[in-house]
């Protein structure tokens, strides 16, 4: 049925926020598609209330394109709903107790699952030793970044890894003897952990936490996202799910591809990836998409693990990149070649270098590669992302000051004034993406959203610490990055991303103010699919 929406602030602007406006009304057709949008008075209007349209009323609110998530991991965001939040630990204590407390309020549960730690609230150590007494039952804590996982006696047993070797590009923490301490970091935690903790959860759990993740989306204002990780267990999910429901959001999926220790198995993943996009593309499955492949290029600075060109301040180690060249060279030239969009994880500068060289050299321009977090660009590579077509995928919550304070003493101040280099991007000519990384932080986008135009805290609100405010951007541009910034990542940008005649009614209504700094005070009134309403906070 055709729809008159009304009365409403409908955001407009260019594909990067440039010249934004408000319209007062916008058609909708039976098929959920935009035929008109403009003023109220505009004979358009005029002639659609004349033959009777159904009209809604916006009530004067803003309307925003719907928000797509650029980059975060959809099975595991619903994995962590159900895990206990260390996020608002300081330290080992405030953490044990927190483990203590989630323990004793769930006494069925088979193991202790837990989220949201970082190095820094113990000092860098994650020993089984400091977490054996709290219960006998095997203990999992994934890190912040979801590079590592922390893991007490029970839940090393469980995964019998005291006689695996360490995998290509991770490491299995030992002590002097060789036994395994407790923590498994990169590419242990995702080939060992993560495939773990997939075969022993029944599939009907893995389907609700599925389910909780795309409402929790909708009701944050998302019509879409990019799965950034995707592997045989979530995609076998998500697969029955879809099977049983039509799901109310878009979904991009780059497949993960981990290092092994020959080239040709590499490549075999990146086959894999090739047969699903035959089979989950635009031409077939639009809402479900396999568009490329995702490499991880290093760890995070935090553990020191993100690839430098200088070795961190804190300890003088050097870290290089989990791909060299070398390696990464193919798997990119391969997936390029037949069509596939690559995402190339990148944190550190040394890695940053590296992908944006493997692009260059091995890749297509125009088929709108992208590097995933770009946290501590050179300014020599923060130019060349736009020369070459590279897409910017940014998550601004892991820009919190809040998160930040460990950074001067790893890197020294210097170093840190490259860190986040948003405008840069931008002005250099790059498409920025707006992503979260969920669930390794919030997803909520106009937290998101305020870090990155304000370059404060959302975590600590009432905190004055900004980091790098030369770097912020624009409330309209800020918005444009987590709405056509992100449909365009994905080649989405012909069906979602802006509120225009010929795409979609995928929209946010706010109770907002146009105010980057009043935006942690926003709300999300509804979220519209389509055309159809699939989350309203008064009901």
């Amino acid at each position: 049925m055709a729809t008159l929406f009304h009365n409403g602030r409908f955001f407009q602007s260019g594909s990067r926020g440039e010249d934004h406006s408000f319209a007062e009304s916008l058609l909708v057709d039976g098929s959920g598609t935009i035929t008109y949008i403009g003023s109220a008075s505009d004979e358009q209007i005029r002639i659609a209330e004349t033959a009777g349209i159904a009209k809604h009323d916006m009530r004067n609110r803003l309307v925003l394109p719907g928000f797509i998530d650029g980059h975060m991991h959809l099975l595991m965001l619903g994995q962590s709903l159900q895990k206990a939040g260390l996020e608002a630990c300081e330290d080992l204590q405030d953490i044990r107790k927190t483990i203590r407390e989630f323990a004793a309020a769930h006494p069925s549960v088979t193991r202790i699952m837990c989220k949201g730690w970082m190095h820094s609230m113990t000092d860098g150590q994650a020993l089984a030793s400091m977490i054996d007494d709290l219960d006998p039952r095997p203990i999992f804590i994934d890190s912040k970044d979801l590079h590592s996982t922390w893991c007490n006696t029970a839940a090393l047993d469980e995964m019998e890894v005291q006689d695996m070797p360490d995998p290509e590009g991770g490491k299995i923490h030992r002590d002097e003897s060789g036994k395994a301490s407790g923590l498994l970091s990169e590419a242990a935690a995702v080939t060992i952990v993560w495939p773990h903790i997939a075969k022993i959860a029944p599939m009907e759990e893995k389907l609700a936490a599925l389910r909780g993740a795309v409402e929790a989306y909708n009701s944050a204002g998302y019509t879409g996202l990019v799965e950034m990780a995707m592997d045989e267990n979530a995609w076998e999910a998500l697969q029955i799910l879809r099977q049983t429901q039509t799901l109310p959001i878009r979904i991009a999926v780059h497949w993960l591809i981990t290092p092994r220790k020959t080239e040709a198995e590499n490549l075999a993943q990146v086959d894999r990836a090739i047969e699903l996009n035959r089979q989950f593309n635009e031409g077939n499955n639009p809402d479900c998409r396999v568009v490329g492949i995702k490499v991880i290029g290093d760890g995070i600075i935090d553990g020191c693990t993100a690839g430098l060109s200088e070795p961190y301040t804190s300890n003088g180690m050097s870290c290089d990149p989990i791909w060299s060249l070398a390696e990464l060279g193919p798997i990119v030239k391969k997936a390029d070649a037949a069509g596939l969009q690559c995402a190339l994880h990148a944190i550190g500068d040394k890695t940053i270098r590296v992908a944006i060289d493997a692009l260059e050299q091995n890749a297509t321009f125009g088929r709108r590669h992208r590097i995933e977090h770009l946290e501590l660009a050179s300014p020599e590579d923060a130019a060349r992302l736009g020369k070459l077509g590279i897409t910017a995928s940014i998550q601004p919550v892991h820009a919190d000051p809040a998160i930040l304070r460990a950074w001067p003493s790893l890197l020294g101040p210097a170093r840190c004034e490259r860190a986040f280099a948003y405008k840069e991007f931008a002005d250099g000519g790059a498409v920025l993406a707006l992503g979260s990384d969920a669930p390794t932080a919030p997803h909520a986008p106009l937290k998101n959203v305020y870090t990155a135009a304000t370059r404060r805290s959302a975590r600590e609100p009432s905190s004055s610490d900004r980091v790098n405010p030369h770097f912020a951007l624009d409330l309209a541009a800020a918005i444009a990055a987590g709405t056509e910034g992100s449909a365009y990542s994905c080649f989405a940008d012909r069906r979602a991303g802006m509120l225009e005649v010929g795409r979609m009614a995928d929209m946010a209504v706010v109770d907002m103010e146009w105010d980057a700094n009043e935006l942690l005070q926003a709300r999300v009134i509804q979220t519209w699919f389509e055309g159809k309403k699939v989350f309203d906070a008064d009901i």
